[in-house]
């Protein structure tokens, strides 16, 4: 009855059982393993101490910014220059706008420093003169996925809808690092920026999605095999039924 197993149809329905099954199953491992990476990176920055508590490290041995040195705390010396604003950006639900000032470190390039928050209507404090050294959260450049990002243009001289070397380029003549800090301790007037977790790390809605895609990939092989059975049951039926004159 089941000799209909070693016709060329049946070996070639075979074939495809014996590797989509494992080919999902891998998938499915591969997602979750995704998942649990995301998981990882987001207990690593939970355990990760505050900025004012962790020893600051030099800016240049913490670059490039990827997902192990964003958010560590960077320390840079230099002299402050040219302030930008950088509008539309939320802190605890209320509107305002980032106060970006560049700081000309002492290799000749310029910083990205956000100073702090300030608050919508409010006027952003002057920043300090002379040889200074600041302290924070080390961040990579802004691109146009990231939030608060303001794409449309449009904005007024003495104000940036991006942090990133990119947007500055055209707005000053110094060499801008790749990179940017928010300082952990803002002066009066402005609320300290918190440090936002690197891409591709953190609990957000593509942490879950790739748990969606695991479950998904163990459904399809369940699937596939529960298929096999039903087409082997269907097969032998009708070949009984043939073998009774039916």
């Amino acid at each position: 009855m089941y000799r209909f197993l070693n016709t060329p149809r049946w070996w070639g329905i075979n074939l495809f059982v014996l590797l989509a099954i494992p080919f999902c199953v891998f998938m499915g491992t591969w997602q979750l393993g995704k998942f649990e990476d995301r998981v990882d990176s987001h207990q690593e920055a939970e355990e990760r101490p505050a900025v004012s508590a962790a020893k600051a490290e030099p800016l240049e041995s913490l670059l490039p910014v990827d997902k192990e040195t964003s958010g560590r705390a960077a320390e840079a010396r230099g002299r402050f220059g040219d302030q930008f604003l950088v509008p539309g950006r939320e802190l605890d639900g209320r509107p305002g706008s980032y106060v970006l000032t560049l700081l000309r470190t002492d290799g000749g390039r310029s910083l990205p420093v956000v100073r702090g928050w300030l608050p919508e209507g409010g006027r952003a404090p002057a920043p300090p003169s002379g040889e200074v050294t600041v302290v924070g959260a080390l961040q990579a450049s802004e691109n146009q996925g990231s939030k608060g990002v303001n794409t449309a243009g449009g904005l007024p001289e003495g104000q940036l809808g991006m942090i990133s070397a990119a947007s500055l380029v055209n707005v000053v003549t110094d060499d801008v690092y790749d990179a940017w800090i928010t300082l952990a301790d803002s002066p009066a007037g402005l609320t300290p920026v918190p440090a936002a977790a690197a891409a591709g790390t953190g609990l957000d809605a593509k942490a879950f999605q790739n748990l969606g895609y695991t479950a998904e990939w163990f459904v399809f092989a369940g699937f596939v095999l529960f298929m096999w059975f039903r087409l082997v049951r269907r097969e032998a039926e009708a070949s009984r039924d043939a073998a009774l004159g039916l």
